[in-house]
């Protein structure tokens, strides 16, 4: 397993290379200007992708060098190698404009890398290099996934026409609120998870920029939606940290995996 994490790591950035190239089919940008709505980031944003990639590489090679059969990263692997290889299988689905399969493929991602970032966050005796080498990836790619996922969601129902795209307003605002829930609730669950919401924040700061300037009909109110679920997220994160200062959790010893 540890070997599987580093191969399906070091694979995102290699199918993200030949994706932006067009050996799929077109690129995402493409796609996004081919299929406009009320929840698209501006084109900026995406290069987020470079560091998270990075980043799970870091914790693809730092977890493969973990012999000790520590619980947490035990169950932790299963569910990161999973997220890393359905991010990378969404991309040439994407470009082939499989957009239900795509839409599957990016949620179930989100299930998988979410899990792991909650179980980090939640690990009481992390081992040591564990939050800058494995919290921060997962937790940075969970955040832009959380509201990747609901973005794709919005493409599908244009690209399928499953609602009116001449006037987007109402159906995206119900998207938004999608978004919201889920942001405020993984963070909860993550007990303020600043790199989660530093992610989901650059997304939601990108989308504001797109949707301020866009000519079609709701941009204007998208936007202040997307910012004001930026500034819910953001007093959420320093409310949960406030309330966690000074509190020290209790100590258990490590419990080991088999």
């Amino acid at each position: 397993m540890r070997l599987l994490v580093l191969l399906f790591a070091l694979s995102m950035p290699l199918v993200a290379w030949w994706s932006q190239r067009g050996a799929f089919g077109p690129d995402n940008g493409t796609l996004s200007d081919r299929y406009p709505t009320l929840l698209v980031a501006a084109g900026y944003a995406f290069a987020i992708w470079g560091p998270i990639f990075l980043c799970d590489i870091l914790f693809g090679f730092w977890q493969s060098r973990r012999r000790a059969h520590d619980a947490t990263l035990a169950r932790v692997r299963p569910a990161a190698a999973m997220g890393f290889a359905l991010t990378a299988l969404w991309m040439p689905v994407f470009s082939q404009q499989w957009f239900w399969l795509a839409l599957l493929v990016i949620w179930a991602a989100l299930a998988c890398v979410g899990r792991s970032a909650l179980m980090l966050s939640r690990d009481a005796d992390p081992l040591p290099g564990q939050r800058w080498l494995a919290w921060l990836p997962l937790s940075l790619h969970a955040g832009w996934l959380s509201l990747a996922a609901v973005l794709n969601t919005a493409q599908t129902i244009v690209a399928y026409r499953l609602l009116p795209s001449d006037d987007m307003l109402a159906w995206s605002l119900v998207l938004y609120a999608l978004a919201a829930a889920l942001l405020l609730t993984l963070n909860a669950r993550m007990r303020g998870n600043w790199a989660y919401a530093l992610a989901a924040l650059w997304g939601l700061v990108g989308v504001y920029v797109q949707q301020s300037r866009s000519p079609l009909p709701g941009a204007t109110v998208a936007a202040w939606t997307a910012l004001a679920i930026a500034v819910a997220l953001l007093a959420q994160g320093f409310w949960l940290r406030r309330r966690a200062r000074g509190f020290m959790p209790s100590q258990h010893p490590r419990r080991h995996a088999g």
